[in-house]
């Protein structure tokens, strides 16, 4: 028995991840999972809950599970909120296997945003965050 969102899901969260595994210039899906859900995580807690529901609104079904999964609004946004704080955040999820350059991955997971996410709420979450770590954001 088939049932079409479901696969629907699915289908859109592999193709998510194989653009970011070809904007890494990888062919591993699973480190693709990490990095988005790691980047992902630490942008959401360095939100309000306000933009962090907002960008999640914008998500596919599976990937906006995955950047629920685990999230306390009461502890919303973290502290401190700095740039190495947050790259902290990527390289414990790859304490094993890490990336040669995390913030060029996390430029990455920003990019796959701002081709997914509508322009305005891109702008709007970048706003939002710390100047140190606006500048991996591309340009809108």
């Amino acid at each position: 028995m088939s049932i079409e969102p479901i696969e629907k899901a699915v289908q859109t969260a592999n193709l998510w991840l194989a653009e970011l595994d070809g904007i890494m210039g990888w062919d591993d899906r699973k480190r693709s999972w990490r990095l988005l859900r790691a980047t992902l995580h630490a942008l959401r807690d360095w939100l309000q809950v306000n933009e962090a529901a907002d960008l999640g609104a914008q998500l596919p079904v599976l990937v906006r599970g995955m950047y629920y999964e685990g999230w306390q609004p009461a502890h919303v946004p973290v502290k401190p909120r700095h740039y190495a704080d947050f790259r902290a955040r990527i390289d414990k999820a790859f304490d094993t296997d890490p990336p040669d350059d995390v913030a060029d991955c996390i430029r990455s997971v920003f990019r796959l945003l701002a081709r997914h996410v509508s322009e305005g709420e891109i702008r709007d979450v970048r706003q939002a965050l710390p100047q140190d770590i606006r500048p991996l954001w591309p340009e809108t």
